[in-house]
C-alpha cells in the first residue's frame, strides 16, 4: 500500500500524457482524459497526505533495491503538501484552458505537457536522491520551456530563449554541486548524506563550498535576489493558463528544495550560511516588491511579485527555528493558491476587456462585481491583510523572527507587506475602479470573440478561480488545520533522525 500511494502521484500523470498522446488530434477526447487524471491525481495526493500525517513518514525503494543503493521515494508532510497543491492548481488551470486557451495551442500537446509538469513537480518533491533530483527538474525545464513557447509568437519566443537559458546555467551548477558530493561522500541518497556530513570523518570546508553551488542553482529557479532577472522577462509571455501554472508553482519547487537540503543535508556552518539567507531574503522581498510597484501591466506586476513573496519564504529558512520554517511551508501553500488565483483573474480580464494593460482597462467593478470580490479577497490575502491566508504565513514568520532576534528581517516585511497594499491597490483603482476608457484595436478583436462566445464559456472561466478563492478563504479563516500540518512538518524537517530512520530502517 505504501508503495502504491508514492508511485500513484507519478503514474497517474505520466499514463494520463500517454493517453492523450494516443488521441492526438481529439480535443474532445483529451479533455475527458484530462478531467479524470486530474481528479485521480487530487485524490490520491490528498490520500497521500492524510497517510503521511496519521502514520508518520513513507518510503517505497523503486525495484526492491534498497537504499541508499536504489531509487528512493519519501513522502513526509511537507512533500505531500506540495503534491496536494499541485493537484488543486492543476485542475484550476486545466478547467480554466478548456475555454481559456485557443484550440490551436491545445492541439500543440497542451495537455500531455500539463500533465508531464505536474509529474515532474512531484518527481521532484517526493524523490529521495540528488541525481533524481536533477532528473525531475530537468523534466520541469523542458515541459515549462515547451509550454512558454507553445503558440510561437515573437515575445513567447523571446521569454523562453531567455527562461531556458538561464535555467540551464542553473542546471550546470546543481549537476557541479551533485558531483562534488558524490566525489566528497560517495553518496547520493540523501538520508546517507544527513548521516555522513555529520560525522567527524566529513570534510566540512568542502562540502560547505558545494552547498554554495545548490544555493546558486536552486536560488536561480527559485528566483532569488539577485538571481531573479529572467522570471519578471518570461511568466508574462505565454497564455495566461501557462503562465498561471508556472508562476503559481514552479518556483515553489525550487524553493521547497531548497529547504529540503539545507535542513536535511547542508546544516553545518550556518553561522556561514544563515546570515546569507538573512540578507538574499530581504533584499528579495524589497527588490520585488519595487519592481512591482514601478509596473503599470496586470501580469509583469504579478510576475514582480513572485519574487518579493519568495522573499518571506526563504527568510523562515533564514531564521531557521521550528515557528519560522513552519511560517515558511504555510506561507508556500498559501502563495502557490493566491498567485494562480491572481494571474487566473487576469486571464479573465484579459478575455473580457482584450488588454493586461492597466492604462486601457477600467470600469470592471460595475460590470463584472463578482470577479471584483474574488480579485479583492485574492489582494488581500497576498498582501496579509487579516484574518486572510497571507496574514497567518507571516505573523508565523514574523513571530519566529522577533523569538529569534531577527529585529530588522521583522520590520522589513512589515514594510514590504505596506508596499504589496499600494501595488494591489494600483490594480484595483485602474482595472477595476476606474472610468473604462474606449478600447484599442487588439482590445476590441478580443471583445468581439469574447462576446460571440456563449456566456457559459465565460463563466466556466469564473468556475477555477471560484474554487481557489474557496480554498484561500478556508486556509484563511479556519488556519488551524494547516498551521497545524505546518508546525508538524517543520518539526519533521528539524528531526532529520525520523527521516533517516524512515528512509534506511534504522
Amino acid at each position: 500500500m505504501q508503495h502504491i500511494l508514492l508511485v500513484l502521484p507519478l503514474l497517474i500523470p505520466l499514463y494520463g500524457a500517454i493517453a492523450c498522446l494516443f488521441f492526438w488530434r481529439k480535443l474532445g477526447v483529451q479533455r475527458v482524459i484530462g478531467v479524470v487524471t486530474q481528479l485521480s491525481l487530487c485524490a490520491a495526493s490528498a490520500y497521500l497526505l492524510y497517510k503521511t500525517d496519521t502514520t508518520g513518514i513513507l518510503t517505497t525503494q523503486i525495484g526492491n533495491w534498497q537504499a541508499p543503493f536504489g531509487i528512493t521515494l519519501v513522502s513526509d508532510i511537507f512533500s505531500s503538501l506540495m503534491v496536494l497543491s499541485s493537484a488543486i492548481v492543476g485542475i484550476a488551470v486545466f478547467v480554466f484552458s478548456l475555454r481559456g486557451l485557443s484550440n490551436a495551442r491545445q492541439l500543440f500537446g497542451y495537455y500531455p505537457l500539463l500533465l508531464l509538469l505536474q509529474m515532474g513537480v512531484n518527481g521532484v518533491c517526493l524523490t529521495g536522491d540528488l541525481f533524481n533530483l536533477f532528473v525531475w527538474f530537468e523534466v520541469l525545464l523542458i515541459c515549462c520551456f515547451v509550454l512558454i513557447a507553445l503558440g510561437g509568437s515573437k515575445p513567447q519566443l523571446e521569454g523562453s530563449i531567455k527562461y531556458v537559458t538561464i535555467n540551464f546555467l542553473a542546471s550546470s551548477f546543481l549537476l557541479t554541486g551533485i558531483g562534488m558530493v558524490y566525489g566528497i561522500l560517495g553518496s547520493l541518497n540523501m538520508a546517507e548524506l544527513a548521516v555522513l556530513v555529520r560525522s567527524a570523518e566529513a570534510n566540512h570546508g568542502l562540502i560547505t563550498l558545494a552547498s554554495i553551488f545548490f544555493l546558486v542553482a536552486f536560488g536561480i529557479k527559485a528566483a532569488i535576489f539577485p538571481l531573479f532577472f529572467w522570471l519578471p522577462a518570461s511568466y508574462h509571455t505565454p497564455p495566461i493558463g501557462i503562465s498561471a501554472f508556472i508562476a503559481g508553482l514552479i518556483t515553489k519547487v525550487g524553493l521547497y528544495a531548497l529547504v529540503r537540503l539545507f535542513t536535511l543535508v547542508f546544516v553545518l556552518n550556518q553561522d556561514i550560511l544563515l546570515p546569507i539567507f538573512l540578507v538574499l531574503s530581504g533584499l528579495t522581498m524589497v527588490i520585488g516588491v519595487l519592481g512591482a510597484a514601478s509596473q503599470v501591466d496586470f501580469r509583469k506586476i504579478l510576475s514582480f511579485h513572485i519574487v518579493s513573496q519568495i522573499g518571506y519564504m526563504l527568510m523562515g529558512l533564514a531564521i531557521f527555528t521550528p515557528m519560522a520554517i513552519a511560517g515558511s511551508i504555510y506561507f508556500v501553500i498559501h502563495n502557490i493558491l493566491v498567485k494562480t488565483c491572481l494571474f487566473l483573474i487576469s486571464g479573465v480580464v484579459y478575455r473580457t476587456y482584450g488588454s493586461f494593460a492597466l492604462k486601457k482597462l477600467g470600469g470592471v467593478y460595475l460590470q463584472q462585481p463578482l470577479l471584483s470580490l474574488l480579485f479583492v479577497i485574492a489582494a488581500f490575502s497576498l498582501a496579509g491583510i487579516p484574518p486572510f491566508s497571507g496574514f497567518w504565513g507571516k505573523f508565523m514568520l514574523a513571530k519566529g523572527g522577533l523569538e529569534a532576534g531577527n529585529y530588522g528581517l521583522v520590520a522589513t516585511s512589515l514594510g514590504v507587506s505596506l508596499i504589496t497594499i499600494f501595488s494591489m491597490t494600483k490594480i484595483w483603482n485602474e482595472v477595476f475602479w476606474k472610468k473604462k476608457p474606449a478600447p484599442t484595436e487588439e482590445a476590441a478583436r478580443v471583445i468581439a470573440e469574447a462576446n460571440t462566445a456563449h456566456i457559459g464559456v465565460l463563466r466556466l472561466l469564473h468556475l477555477p478561480v471560484v474554487v481557489l478563492i474557496v480554498c484561500i478563504l478556508f486556509i484563511g479563516l479556519y488556519a488551524e488545520p494547516l498551521v497545524n500540518l505546518a508546525l508538524r512538518a517543520s518539526e519533521q524537517l528539524l528531526n532529520t533522525e525520523s527521516y533517516v530512520n524512515a528512509v534506511l530502517h534504522k
